[in-house]
């Protein structure tokens, strides 16, 4: 294959998230909320993998008619934020204006984040949260924390996009990559388990998809309070 077909290849992959975005759209309405979220699930893994392969093939290069990154923003919008805010919204979670209130925050503060030129950081990460609504949402189905909380959880991490507070970036943050990698991994097999079995996945596998959840919020975070290279003291 030659490298203008690979790079072509490339941009269909990350198009291909506009048809799972679709599907998942469809199963939201009939309110299969597991089947959407197993959707969601392959989107993600989809969208962690266009990425590496486009710098790989040298898709802006090799057929640049296309604009990977505008194509990414658009399915990305989909299957991070619309979808899971109307699936927080229509499930029942937050009843009455709690979530006419989260869906306006989240709708609202994310378009304006995936519009925001600094919300990479030097080191590849994000400058705020990245509006991984699919993510937060599906953890908040499975662990099913009360209305209030849930409400906090929005606002806060609404709020954090607009902050210098650091996410990584699972594949491109370089420092404890090979940690952050694993985890991401371990997030995407925990998140398909729980929606596989329709959120009765088992105290076991909650706590765990919880935990890899709060590690992938707040390793960035950890990361710069702790300086790199730091030594143990002998």
């Amino acid at each position: 294959m030659t490298p203008r077909l690979q790079a072509l290849a490339v941009h269909l992959l990350t198009a291909s998230g506009a048809v799972l975005a679709m599907f998942a759209m469809l199963a939201a309405v009939k309110q299969e909320w597991s089947l959407m979220f197993l959707w969601l699930v392959v989107a993600l893994i989809v969208d962690g993998i266009d990425g590496p392969l486009a710098r790989k093939y040298e898709v802006d290069k090799n057929w640049p008619t296309y604009d990977g990154v505008l194509m990414d923003l658009i399915v990305d919008y989909l299957t991070y934020v619309f979808i899971p805010a109307f699936a927080l919204f229509q499930s029942g979670l937050l009843p009455g204006w709690t979530g006419w209130l989260a869906i306006i925050v989240i709708c609202y503060g994310s378009v304006v984040y995936f519009a925001d030129t600094r919300m990479k950081t030097k080191d590849k990460s994000f400058a705020g949260f990245p509006a991984c609504w699919n993510m937060v949402v599906l953890v908040l189905f499975a662990t099913k924390p009360g209305e209030m909380v849930i409400l906090l959880v929005v606002i806060l991490l609404t709020v954090t996009m607009f902050t210098n507070l650091k996410f990584i970036h699972p594949t491109r943050t370089q420092r404890w990559n090979t940690l952050s990698l694993a985890v991401c991994v371990a997030w995407i097999i925990l998140a398909a388990w729980a929606a596989w079995w329709d959120f009765n996945e088992g105290p076991i596998a909650k706590w765990l998809l919880v935990l890899a959840s709060l590690y992938l919020c707040l390793a960035g975070i950890v990361q710069q309070i702790v300086p790199e290279g730091i030594r143990r003291v002998r």
